[in-house]
């Protein structure tokens, strides 16, 4: 049984940073790429940032470069997200999703996993 769980959401001032964490637990060694999404109320799902599982490529939006970063621990199953330098136009719901295959795609519909979300809120 696969499954992602996201955490490290919450309330942060404009200009904090807050870490997200996401567990991967089941056939994780099977996963070659990692991502993370964010969805604002009544917007679509939108690509944040993507991982090869080796941790030798990366992908961001070009909304988030500079500011978040994409990491992982490979002996924890687990891949962060740090962000910094937050905006309100970052509040949304972030998920955390994986797939099977090593291109570091940013549509979710390449994803076959995900996990429940965690609510971030930046205010200004």
């Amino acid at each position: 049984q696969v499954a992602l769980a996201e955490s490290g959401g919450g309330l942060v001032q404009a200009g904090g940073s807050l870490r997200l964490s996401c567990a991967v637990t089941g056939h994780s060694l099977s996963f070659r790429t990692i991502a993370w999404f964010r969805q604002a109320a009544g917007e679509e799902r939108e690509f944040v940032a993507a991982l090869n599982w080796r941790g030798t490529n990366t992908s961001y939006a070009d909304s988030v470069k500079g500011r978040f970063t994409i990491s992982r621990d490979n002996a924890k199953n687990s891949v962060y997200l740090q962000m910094n330098s937050l905006k309100p136009g970052d509040t949304a719901v972030y998920y955390c999703a994986a797939r099977l295959g090593s291109s570091l795609y940013t549509s979710s519909n390449q994803y076959e996993y995900w996990g429940q979300g965690t609510q971030v809120t930046v205010s200004s």
